[in-house]
């Protein structure tokens, strides 16, 4: 297995859904759940968005194909998205392309299932999560980089699942301060892996900057 794929992707996925970052948000939508209600609430959106990730991962391919689009043009929109999702993250606020619009904000709380919509779709499974996924997906080209793809997508989920199922425990324990160093940090990687995404895109469409 291609250990260092694994973490590209288990980093990608990290930096991006970022789970200490949004336990606030989960916490805010489940405030009138129970502990029981909301650790199944929980593994609601943990089942929402691994199916997602599958999903993203298997099919990417195949509906860009079926768009007649190229994987490098969409490699370098995808990086484009993530970037600007780092940027968000730098400067300490909420990307619109996750985290919803103003419009779209004021309909999460009245929402009928908040696990599916707007926890799984689209704050954590979002655009930024779809397009890494379908181009880590695209690279994952022999035995080796699949199980590795598939190792790095299984160790983030269990690990998503985890800190929701234990936020309100989680949620005594970590500061503020934490978690707003913690979405600096993620977005510092998420950049880097962005830049990752544009520079291999742009190399791959412009063989002269080679």
């Amino acid at each position: 297995m291609d250990f260092a794929f694994a973490a590209k992707v288990f980093a990608a996925l990290f930096a991006i859904m970022n789970p200490i970052a949004n336990l606030p948000i989960f916490l805010s939508l489940t405030s009138d759940m129970g502990e029981a209600e909301q650790r199944r609430t929980a593994v609601l959106v943990s089942a929402t968005v691994a199916v997602g990730c599958i999903v993203s991962a298997l099919a990417g391919s195949a509906i860009l194909g079926f768009f007649g689009l190229d994987v490098d043009h969409f490699r370098l929109a995808g990086g484009l998205i993530v970037l600007l999702i780092a940027l968000s993250m730098l400067h300490g606020t909420d990307s619109a392309t996750h985290s919803g619009s103003g419009e779209e904000k004021a309909t999460f709380a009245t929402a009928s299932n908040v696990a599916f919509y707007p926890l799984a779709i689209p704050i954590l499974l979002g655009p930024g999560t779809i397009s890494a996924l379908i181009v880590y997906a695209h690279d994952a080209t022999g035995p080796d980089r699949i199980t590795a793809l598939g190792a790095g997508m299984l160790a983030f989920l269990l690990l998503l699942a985890a800190t929701l199922i234990a936020a309100p425990t989680l949620s005594r324990i970590i500061s503020p301060t934490v978690m707003s160093v913690t979405k600096r940090l993620m977005g510092m990687i998420l950049a880097a892996i962005a830049m990752e995404m544009l520079v291999a895109s742009l190399r791959a469409l412009f063989p002269g900057l080679a």
